[in-house]
């Protein structure tokens, strides 16, 4: 009977294995933390096995449509407490839908809001901003798949990390930044087999109004403009049975063209994988493959001296008579191994090391669900990204389930969102807006959970970015410099009674940016705010935030302020 039920539970292993990594293919080009946060992505419910899918099931039956448009009126004070500054006040005029739906074939979380706020100060114009974030599924057969996710917000122009409180007041440095992603997933088994595959179209564009102001003596990176990324899939394999061990065979391609220098980056690979049980709960992984990816550009203008020319937002003008050169070029053999440890259901890790990108590369995940309110996911990746490509990837990887979040003063969407199926955290990707393709590593955590009332969540990464360029170009300086962004974000909230509730976040950032002559920079940010509806559908919200900034070449600033409002929803 023992030995029955270690096979049992040792099929069961191999299963997840091949079953998460059936429409994981993509994952071969990513820089993400979507390579590493878990081997069985939420795209494919359908592909979990045995009473996994049916309790993915059971979820998906509980019936929830919530749409909530409304419109909001609020007036905001800030000011700056250190330097003496002016006190500033404008009033804001918004109107949004926040939407939550489940059903029994398709899943959506979304949050959209318009705002124009009128100035009152001299130092402040009225201005126009549309923000918002979401992600859904609709499943259209068994197996299949249609995703998408979008993303409006803005980050810095300067590459001065992500910055949760900066757009509040007088947002100078600031970029308008907008992505989204659709396409096909599938993943089923066929007659024995476990089948996979699919498609993803992302677009990513980032305006900038002005060029961004940078410390005395700084080399300014180029900014994003815009790209199209395209990823293609499959993959085919079977669990242990016939065999004492499970395989796959995959192969993916991948393009991003981006107006930008007239870059490209092209990859393509094919490898093949084995699952090997080696008992009820742990199970070798290994694989090898091959994969070609070359990156290239154009050469910037350059002007009598040699200096690269820049348009009227900060960007390097391409030229066009010049030929495209490689920033990365590797083709050859590819391979890793690894260990898969799953002790329970609600538990599960990955470790594995591998030859990649002419180098040795590090990738990981964690998961533990330790109960239905409580998910802490851990993952690290290695890998080439950029930022419309790592948008795609992040954007993808975020549930279909969550509860979006805004900072209550600048209504710009918070860089993490958690839900009951995980949570996930964009702050990597938008700490610097920058135009060039870089090697991406590190690490990324999120925990959600519900604990005395309080619904709470943290998200914390560490980034690092190597700049790709090439090395006869004119910023061929730019070529190896590294980023690296440290970074912490939380929220909490509970509901004090039927008619009111208060919510709590804050943030800490560490950008230490490569290039000679940037300073690092550091930001930190706490927020509270507390509604109460006073009649039907009619709210009013007080709250307060205190964020700081500090990067050498600038007045440090501590800004406060406050916030009062009234929304109505409909």
């Amino acid at each position: 009977m023992r030995t029955t039920t270690t096979l049992r539970r040792t099929g069961a292993l191999a299963a997840l294995l091949l079953a998460g990594t059936a429409t994981g293919a993509h994952a071969q080009f990513s820089g993400d933390p979507a390579s590493g946060a878990s081997d069985a992505p939420t795209s494919a419910p359908s592909a979990e096995p045995g009473r996994s899918a049916k309790r993915a099931e059971a979820r998906r039956s509980q019936r929830q449509v919530d749409v909530s448009p409304y419109l909001e009126v609020g007036q905001v004070l800030t000011a700056d407490l250190k330097n003496g500054g002016d006190v500033l006040t404008y009033t804001t005029v918004a109107a949004g839908v926040d939407a939550a739906i489940v059903t029994t074939r398709a899943e959506l979380a979304a949050t959209v809001r318009y705002e124009h706020r009128f100035g009152w100060n001299g130092g402040l114009d009225d201005s126009n901003t549309i923000s918002g974030l979401a992600r859904g599924r609709i499943e259209v057969a068994r197996g299949l798949n249609l995703e998408g996710g979008a993303l409006a917000t803005r980050t810095r122009a300067d590459g001065a990390g992500a910055d949760s409180g900066l757009f509040i007041g007088d947002a100078s440095n600031v970029a308008d930044l907008y992505s989204v992603y659709a396409g096909p997933t599938f993943a089923r088994r066929i007659g024995g087999l476990d089948v996979g595959a699919g498609y993803r179209f992302g677009y990513t564009k980032v305006d900038v109004d002005t060029p961004p102001i940078l410390a005395p003596g700084s080399q300014p990176q180029d900014i994003f403009d815009s790209s199209t990324n395209h990823v293609a899939w499959a993959s085919v394999g079977a669990r242990p049975g016939d065999l004492p061990f499970g395989w796959q065979v995959s192969g993916g391609y991948e393009r991003e063209d981006a107006s930008q220098l007239d870059q490209r980056f092209e990859g393509k690979y094919a490898r093949a994988d084995v699952t090997v049980p080696i008992g009820p709960t742990v199970a070798l992984l290994g694989g090898v493959g091959y994969e070609d990816i070359e990156i290239g550009q154009r050469n910037p203008v350059v002007d009598a001296g040699g200096v690269p020319v820049r348009d009227a937002n900060g960007r390097f003008v391409t030229d066009k008579s010049t030929p495209r050169q490689l920033s990365f070029d590797t083709d050859g053999l590819i391979w890793d191994a690894g260990v898969m440890w799953q002790p329970s259901r609600r538990t599960s890790a990955t470790a594995r090391v591998g030859r990649r990108y002419g180098d040795t590369i590090y990738t990981g995940s964690f998961s533990y669900r330790a109960d239905h309110a409580t998910t802490l996911q851990v993952g690290v990746y290695d890998g080439l990204s950029s930022l419309g490509r790592g948008l795609s990837g992040g954007l993808a990887a975020l549930p279909t389930q969550f509860d979006p979040t805004r900072n209550p003063i600048g209504g710009n969407i918070n860089p993490c969102v958690f839900g009951q199926a995980g949570g996930g955290c964009l702050s990597n990707q938008l700490g610097n807006a920058t135009a060039a393709q870089y090697r991406s590593r590190g690490v990324q955590a999120t925990i959600g959970s519900r604990f005395g009332g309080w619904n709470y969540g943290v998200g914390v990464g560490y980034d690092q970015r190597k700049l790709l360029a090439p090395l006869l170009s004119p910023i061929a300086s730019l070529n190896g410099i590294k980023d690296e962004n440290y970074y912490l974000f939380l929220s909490a909230g509970r509901r004090i009674d039927a008619d009111s509730d208060i919510s709590l976040s804050g943030y800490l950032n560490y950008f230490d940016n490569g290039a000679p002559g940037v300073s690092d920079v550091q930001s930190a940010g706490l927020s509270a705010a507390y509604s109460r509806r006073f009649w039907r559908s009619l709210t009013g919200t007080a709250a307060a935030s205190l964020n700081a900034f500090d990067q050498d070449g600038f007045n440090s600033q501590l800004i406060g302020s406050a916030l009062v409002g009234l929304r109505y929803n409909f």
